[in-house]
């Protein structure tokens, strides 16, 4: 059998774990590994130096490799790379969220011109099998829905602010120290990383583009260990959720922020490092895959998956693996609507003074904007003479919303506005 030969740009945590998993594939060669430090330590048995390269090139330009993995990261070089490769006839394995929702478009259509694949089943959700199963097994249904949690870092403060009562300083200190968070946690808790994550997976399960710059993100850095309690007593769970809808005019909703998840729904009990997608659509109804995503073994699951796929299909026919590929034509971007559009239950946690009349004052408020209130808590009043005030409203747009926060915020007995949250429909 004549082997395959394939080249890898990156040799960190994912990386080996593609190399190690690889070893029990005889008809695949890993010919050259692009890396930044060749006398770097691997943790690898019996690993041969010698396939190391600092030279790109020494991939790129050997027409013997017909496949490359990427696995660095970032927009540059991994971009410049991946584009050299196509151009020199190489299909592509890639688990780079932010450079497919930042140029995937270009290199996709690029792609396409130069009859190679890209394929990214761990850029999305590390080993939960996702953009086969929508391309394929799902290819028959109309998706209009999703909602997913993408980071396991969040998810896992989250979890722990949840079961051990504690704040988000303090279990984000503990997640750096386990290696669960980074020592710049900012990606993940700002939500940048579920944000690229959902931008590919909506563009792929609506069949519509997404442009990155028009997805609302808000992360988790202002939920406090009070919101988690009122969560709670309220039969809720909070999550960073990444939520995308679209309708029949191709109006897409999309959008990561935090968000209140009815304990009854399947999303309030992933908890830690797990992550999890929801698919409603029809004929299937309403799905939910859920597993690790991320990590060295799950996440080379996806991408030894991918390599398989095209391994499997070179030689038996000139245009490989169509289902696959881009099938966005031109001009099949959806029209994002802005988050002042949305429309969306909310929560919101007020400190107010103490005074005859205060409540019904506030309520006031939300019904001259046409707000209905759904439930409404009032706890003891402090030593300062302030109280902590629960409103959970019914659905109604943002805009409203933003300007009954700056109604309230002009009210002298309003100190602050401590939380707001939305809740999942």
């Amino acid at each position: 059998m004549k082997k395959i030969k394939i080249g890898m740009f990156g040799l960190g945590t994912v990386g080996s774990g593609v190399f190690k998993t690889l070893k029990d594939f005889p008809e695949i060669s890993v010919e050259k590994i692009a890396v930044k430090n060749l006398n770097k330590t691997r943790n690898i048995d019996n690993f041969d130096n010698s396939i190391l390269t600092q030279n790109p090139d020494d991939i790129l330009e050997n027409k013997e490799i017909s496949i490359i993995i990427e696995l660095i990261g970032g927009v540059h070089p991994a971009y410049e790379i991946i584009k050299k490769a196509i151009e020199n006839g190489k299909h592509v394995v890639t688990a780079n969220k932010e450079l497919l929702a930042k140029h995937g478009k270009e290199l996709f259509d690029y792609a396409e011109k130069h009859n190679t694949v890209i394929l990214y089943e761990a850029a999305i959700a590390g080993g939960i099998p996702l953009i086969m199963p929508i391309k394929t097994i799902l290819a028959g249904n109309k998706i209009n829905k999703i909602e997913a949690i993408l980071n396991g870092t969040t998810n896992y403060i989250l979890t722990n602010m949840d079961k051990n009562e504690a704040s988000y300083e303090h279990v984000l200190k503990e997640a750096q120290e386990l290696g669960y968070a980074e020592a710049d946690p900012t990606g993940d808790v700002e939500g940048f990383d579920s944000t690229y994550k959902l931008t590919t997976l909506a563009t792929i399960t609506f069949k519509k583009r997404i442009k990155l710059e028009y997805v609302y993100r808000e992360g988790i850095t202002n939920v406090q260990a009070e919101d988690i309690k009122y969560a709670n007593e309220l039969g809720y769970k909070i999550k960073l959720i990444a939520y995308a809808t679209i309708d029949e005019q191709d109006n897409a909703d999309v959008r990561v922020h935090p968000m209140f998840v009815s304990k009854d729904e399947t999303l309030a009990h992933i908890n830690y490092v797990t992550n999890a997608v929801t698919l409603c659509g029809t004929p299937v109804g309403k799905i939910t895959l859920s597993g690790p995503g991320a990590g060295e073994m799950p996440t080379a699951s996806s991408v030894v998956g991918d390599i398989l796929s095209i391994t499997r299909e070179l030689g038996t026919t000139d245009y490989i693996l169509p289902m696959m590929r881009c099938l966005h034509e031109q001009n099949q971007d959806a029209k994002v609507i802005p988050i002042e559009e949305t429309e969306n239950k909310y929560y919101l946690r007020l400190i107010a003074i103490d005074k005859v009349g205060g409540i019904a004052e506030m309520t006031k408020v939300f019904a001259d904007k046409r707000i209905n209130i759904e439930t409404i808590l009032m706890k003891e009043v402090t030593e300062d003479n302030t109280a902590e005030i629960v409103i959970v409203t019914e659905t109604c747009k943002e805009k409203l919303i933003q300007e009954t926060e700056k109604e309230l915020l002009n009210k002298s007995y309003i100190k602050k506005i401590a939380s707001k949250i939305r809740i999942s429909k």
